[in-house]
């Protein structure tokens, strides 16, 4: 959204042009690489700065593009950035995680449709993919999970590449969440991101990670 001035309001993002025909070639720049992985960090502290729901609206439609197993898109997202919300959630959070959540300007609660087959019609149109999940509930809820998920971490790219910092965590009660904010709808809570402008003053030393030689195996 922009001011009278043509100018754009605090913490807004402007929308995204759709999916491009073709996909530029060759590798993202080191400093988009650095954005997105190797200078990241996981969040546990905020700036006082406002996400506007125009910026959220750009982030999934960034998420929406990743693929998921015959185009399923069984994530939910759940924006909660009202006090009436926060407050809500706060009755379900670890001890550990309550502060950081608060003071979070949005907290996306990342769950899955369990009935997401019943889309499929739509959303896969060449073959009739909701007959091979409809009456199987194992295969419906282990795809279902599976892809969640994934889109889950799409969230977490996406809100990088748009400026944002993210602090994913579990920590929380599923079953009040479920409750509270998820009842009637057949949705089931996964994980919870925190998300906004981190304040680089709340974050621990960088953690190492595996080497490509401990975590791959070439075959």
């Amino acid at each position: 959204m922009t001011s009278d001035s043509g100018a754009a309001e605090p913490g807004t993002i402007e929308p995204i042009p759709a999916a491009p025909a073709a996909p530029a070639e060759g590798p993202l720049d080191p400093a988009a690489l650095d954005r997105l992985f190797r200078a990241a960090r996981t969040h546990n502290a905020w700036q006082d700065r406002p996400v506007a729901d125009r910026t959220l609206e750009a982030l999934y439609d960034l998420v929406k593009w990743g693929p998921t197993s015959a185009n399923a898109s069984p994530a939910r997202f759940l924006f909660v950035r009202t006090a009436e919300g926060k407050a809500k959630l706060k009755e379900a959070l670890s001890a550990g995680n309550i502060e950081k959540t608060m003071t979070a300007p949005v907290t996306a609660i990342v769950a899955t449709d369990m009935e997401f087959h019943e889309r499929l019609p739509f959303l896969f149109p060449h073959a009739d993919a909701r007959s091979w999940f409809a009456g199987n509930a194992a295969l419906a809820e282990e795809t279902a999970l599976r892809n969640a998920t994934l889109q889950g971490a799409y969230l977490i790219l996406a809100a990088r590449a748009l400026g944002l910092d993210a602090g994913p965590m579990s920590g929380f009660d599923k079953e009040k969440v479920d409750a509270l904010f998820l009842a009637g709808t057949g949705w089931k809570s996964n994980f919870l991101v925190n998300l906004g402008y981190g304040d680089p003053a709340g974050l621990f030393p960088r953690s190492p990670r595996l080497s490509f030689d401990e975590a791959c195996r070439l075959l």
